[in-house]
């Protein structure tokens, strides 16, 4: 894979990496209402399923959700559900009082909830995974830059640079969610509950696409 390649498609993935999304909804919702180790494991998790897309990509799986009527619609509404459900959550996420309780408790070491830390990063790979837009994206992204005998390869090495290129945004997005946060004095509900309603129209959305479609 020459310079030439990777020229052309850093540019490109950043421009697609830094458009609003489930993934960085996800990420600042639990950066905001977990903390910010919370909120990396959760980037950690989204940048693994772009891997597992990749991989997908590489071996010719995801062809079956160009093919496939039915596994197209068995992941879709699979994950809008799983976007509902992670909005719900988030809205019904514990009150400031709480929060701010554990935060003395926990001598301000960087979590604000005692949420189980691996499920950040376990919930961030489901996102990510159970999108198909992602898999149709990976379908038809990954291949213009890939070609010949080494297409595969090439395809892994990209979207591994994608993975990372993906991490090092959501990280970032996990860390200002932290801090603000922190500045919000009590009011980090209403921010995760905002990110919650997102999440719940983003599923409800990807539901009424297909029927209205």
């Amino acid at each position: 894979m020459d310079l030439g390649t990777l020229a052309l498609f850093v540019p490109a993935a950043v421009a697609l990496i830094v458009t609003p999304g489930p993934d960085s909804l996800y990420v600042l919702s639990r950066g905001v209402g977990a903390g910010r180790s919370v909120g990396v494991r959760a980037a950690l998790g989204v940048s693994t399923g772009v891997l597992v897309h990749t991989a997908a990509a590489a071996l010719g799986l995801s062809v079956l959700f160009r093919t496939s009527q039915l596994a197209y619609a068995v992941v879709k509404y699979v994950g809008a559900a799983y976007l509902v459900y992670l909005g719900v959550v988030a809205i019904r996420g514990r009150d400031a009082t709480s929060l701010g309780e554990e935060v003395e408790a926990a001598g301000g070491a960087g979590d604000r909830t005692g949420d189980d830390r691996a499920g950040g990063f376990a919930r961030g790979v489901l996102v990510n995974v159970l999108n198909p837009k992602v898999a149709l994206f990976f379908l038809a992204f990954l291949p213009q830059f890939a070609s010949g005998a080494d297409a595969p390869l090439e395809m892994g090495l990209l979207g591994a640079t994608y993975a990372l290129l993906t991490f090092a945004y959501l990280g970032g997005v996990a860390v200002f969610s932290d801090a603000l946060g922190r500045r919000l004095d009590g009011r980090e509900g209403t921010v995760q509950a905002a990110s919650g309603v997102v999440l719940v129209g983003l599923g409800v959305g990807l539901l009424a696409e297909g029927r209205l479609g």
